[in-house]
């Protein structure tokens, strides 16, 4: 019985929904990476365990494959090629040290225990790529702009196309067809065959992107031919698919940028595709095998953890002496180079199912990768925040609200829009909630525009039909037209310009952002709407497809009380960038306009040293003094190493909370939880969401 459901694609399909829903979280909260879970599923559900997955199905065939390709491109989608550019140099040197020293170290060490030539080249290359699991804590930590952090996320792109050339090289040599002509062929046709993914397909898809700038489906799809094109082809050269799929990566990297359409790419991979390969490796391990490795192996896979850490580490020295690093940025390079996930894990597999390696060496490959992928996000943890804070720029004049200095519109666009754009700052409301929520988003927005000598704009929009005569529209017109002139009425009482608008648009959003755009609108400030969902995620919510289509700033607002009763605001910094201080700035705007404080809160690591604190003290201070307003304002640091039970906390103190809208980035396919989305669901006061556009 328990066979035949294991052959049964739905039941699989099924049984790996629930492990990927329930599991990786459960690991998170032991302190785990997620993908740990993923494989200890596989062990449990494999042969060895309950007998519930089939590796060798054409199910499981199916989603490990495509989860294997999709691993491999999302590492090449999420290599930062702007900040490789920036330090390119000092990121190749670091990138040929930290793969050739781990290279020759794994090859000696496979020669030693017994490995031809073929298979001991392709263990040294397995060692010498590494996955960047460490990315969201440099992040999290405000360092990423330390030139020792970019060096090293930028030798990322070296290590994993040297690796997967290598083994391109050793998968050839198996298969008999090695020598020295058809090695120069081989060669020549992945030359060939990576400047036309590159090269050709970044144009291609530039190309497309243009044709198809409202259509996130289709780019979508775009998106996944490409990545599958590219795989086959791979193919085609007798190049290891994943290649490829690494290559696209890289090739549609700048294409999708940091668009909704990356975001949803990397969504689909990471709950769905990418941790269904994961699971398949927990089923392809032999638990007998995998602890007579330990057993009677336990030399080897000793020897392989050793030698990756110490070649690493190595690397990591000898940039320093080059390039006059100090210990916390060496120690820091270190860590972040020595989790071997992505590139490994799918180069592995595939040397075990083309004969190369041997099942002990597979073994000791999945020890190395809970080894590395747990000591190396600790040691960044710690080293890491060590790491001096970059110094701020001050030098441009961030006194002034940033959209006083927003560029000078053309005298086209006068003549167009006559008597709006004579106004400096431009609020738009989108009116479309219950008139007690209406009211308060209203007062909010005609004290801003007051406060700037603005003028506020209401605008409804009406959702189009196919005649325009109907009987439907007529009366959601008149609606609308009713909301408006109350509208009016708020604005007259705090005796503000406002020019209502009504818009008969299909989508809400791009009514919105289009309108804004049409009027010149400094802010858009948008009532909550809480939806969530698969549906929400996939293809986003109103508030998501604003904020990423909109040309100016976004605050969503949830009011629980009038706005002019509000006093007390707190608003979170994580670190100080150009995005941070606008959003301060938006805070002391509201603020100034409405006789309240504003306390910013940093909540920084417990490893954080007293020197560190004090300097981003100092910073914080300076930005808060420098705002063109007199508001009250104090900062708050507390040190502690999980951020929004303290954001929530304090929150209980005050009547409004200021959030900086951000989207974080994945590691190694698997997501990373949202410090706002939390906050969100925790916090009981008022709430503004603000966000920038988001080119």
């Amino acid at each position: 019985m328990i066979k035949l459901l294991s052959q049964n694609p739905i039941v699989t399909f099924t049984i790996l929904l629930l492990v990927i829903l329930t599991l990786p979280p459960l690991f998170e909260r032991l302190k785990l990476p997620g993908l740990v879970g993923l494989l200890v599923a596989g062990i449990i559900l494999g042969g060895d365990g309950l007998n519930l997955l089939d590796p060798e199905t054409e199910t499981m065939k199916l989603l490990s494959d495509i989860g294997k390709v999709y691993l491999m491109f999302v590492a090449g989608l999420e290599i930062d090629l702007i900040e490789f550019k920036k330090h390119q140099d000092r990121s190749l040197g670091f990138g040929i040290a930290t793969f050739l020293f781990p290279l020759i170290t794994g090859t000696l060490i496979a020669k030693i225990f017994g490995l031809g030539w073929n298979g001991a080249i392709l263990t040294g290359s397995l060692l010498a790529s590494h996955t960047l699991l460490g990315y969201p804590i440099v992040q999290q930590l405000g360092v990423v702009g330390n030139q020792a952090i970019t060096v090293t996320i930028g030798a990322t792109i070296f290590t994993d196309i040297a690796a997967l050339l290598v083994l391109a090289i050793c998968v050839s040599i198996n298969a008999g067809n090695f020598s020295v002509i058809s090695l120069a062929i081989q060669l020549g046709s992945l030359a060939i065959y990576s400047g036309a993914i590159l090269w050709g397909f970044q144009w291609v898809g530039k190309q497309f992107f243009r044709r198809t700038t409202n259509q996130e489906s289709n780019q979508f799809l775009f998106v996944l031919l490409v990545v599958f094109i590219a795989a086959l082809g791979a193919t085609l050269i007798n190049v290891d698919q994943i290649v490829g799929a690494f290559l696209a990566g890289l090739a549609i990297n700048d294409v999708v940028g940091k668009s909704p359409v990356k975001e949803k790419i990397e969504f689909v991979g990471s709950v769905l595709f990418i941790p269904c390969f994961f699971v398949d490796m927990g089923l392809l391990l032999d638990m007998s095998a995998f602890v007579n490795t330990f057993l009677t192996s336990f030399e080897l896979t000793l020897s392989i953890i050793l030698g990756l850490l110490g070649s690493k580490f190595l690397a990591a020295f000898l940039a320093k002496k080059i390039y006059k690093y100090n210990w916390y940025e060496t120690m820091s390079m270190w860590s972040l180079s020595m989790p071997q996930v992505a590139a490994t894990l799918a180069a592995a597999l595939v040397g075990l199912q083309v004969g190369i390696l041997p099942e002990v060496i597979f073994n000791s490959v999945i020890f190395l990768m809970l080894v590395t992928s747990i000591l190396g996000p600790i040691l960044t943890a710690r080293f890491a925040s060590k790491i001096s804070l970059p110094e701020v720029d001050f030098t441009s004049d961030n006194s002034l609200i940033w959209w006083e200095t927003h560029q000078q519109v053309p005298d086209s666009f006068t003549e167009r829009v006559d008597g709006i754009v004579n106004h400096k700052f431009v609020v738009l409301v989108p009116v479309y909630f219950s008139p007690g929520q209406t009211k308060y988003l209203i007062e909010m927005a005609v004290m801003l525009a007051k406060h700037e000598g603005g003028l506020m704009i209401p605008l409804s929009i009406v959702k189009g039909y196919v005649n325009m005569d109907s009987p439907q529209l007529n009366l959601a017109l008149q609606q609308s037209s009713e909301r408006l002139d109350s509208v009016l009425e708020i604005s007259r009482s705090f005796e503000v310009d406002a020019t209502p608008e009504i818009r008969i648009y299909d989508d809400f959003a791009k009514g919105v952002s289009r309108t804004a755009r049409e009027k010149n609108s400094s802010l858009i400030v948008m009532g909550w709407r809480n939806t969530t969902g698969i549906k929400a995620r996939l293809f986003g919510n109103i508030i998501d497809r604003v904020f990423w289509s909109a040309h100016c700033p976004v605050a969503v607002v949830r009011l629980l009380e009038k706005p002019i009763n509000i006093h007390r605001i707190l608003v979170p910094v994580k670190n100080i960038t150009p995005q941070a201080l606008r959003t301060v700035r938006f805070a002391q705007l509201f603020a100034d306009a409405n006789q309240a404080s504003v306390t910013l809160l940093h909540v920084c690591d417990r490893q954080t040293s007293k020197e560190q604190i004090a300097k981003f003290h100092s910073q914080l201070s300076l930005l808060v003094s420098q705002g063109k307003t007199e508001v009250k304002s104090r900062i708050k640091i507390i040190r502690y190493d999980d951020v929004a039970p303290v954001i929530s906390k304090a929150a209980k103190s005050y009547q409004l909370v200021v959030l900086r809208s951000m989207r974080r980035r994945t590691a190694a396919g698997l997501s990373v939880s949202d410090v706002t989305t939390k906050v969100l669901s925790e916090i009981t006061c008022s709430v503004v969401i603000f966000g920038e556009p988001y080119s």
